[in-house]
């Protein structure tokens, strides 16, 4: 029997995930801590970063995204710091520590990448973004409620 489009996907986030937990393990990171401070690495630049933006851009919830951010405080990778219009509003501020891990991460990410998709064409590849794109915005319009 064939597996459905969501089946399949959903096995191929399992794998890529335990693929990326074994290859950052020496870093210390786990696959969701990469992406969150590859995010915010990427973001602060342009302005503050909130934990609100971390929510968002990954759909987590707020105590998923809370447990990430203390992780990463924990591991010396990012500092929140008040905002002075909002006591509320922390902004989220990599630490030199992450800096440091910062290229290597992002190695890692593109072995990945390059691995995940050998033997692909670069049109396949965009094919594939832009369907999983449609795909997400399917579900997002059809929202928590069910079908």
């Amino acid at each position: 029997m064939e597996k459905d489009c969501g089946a399949q996907i959903n096995l191929l986030s399992r794998m890529l995930k335990r693929r990326l937990n074994v290859t950052l393990q020496g870093l210390g990171i786990t696959a969701i801590q990469s992406r969150v401070m590859f995010y915010i690495m990427d973001h602060c630049l342009e302005g503050p970063v909130f934990q609100r933006d971390v929510e968002q851009v990954f759909s987590l919830s707020r105590s998923t995204a809370t447990g990430i951010l203390q992780q990463l405080e924990e591991k010396d990778l990012l500092r929140r710091e008040s905002v002075p219009s909002d006591a509320r509003l922390k902004n989220l501020v990599p630490t030199p520590r992450a800096a440091e891990l910062d290229a290597e991460v992002r190695a890692c990410l593109r072995q990945t990448e390059v691995l995940l998709t050998r033997g692909l064409s670069e049109g396949q590849v965009q094919l594939f973004k832009e369907t999983l794109a449609t795909m997400a915005a399917n579900l997002e319009q059809a929202g928590t409620d069910g079908p």
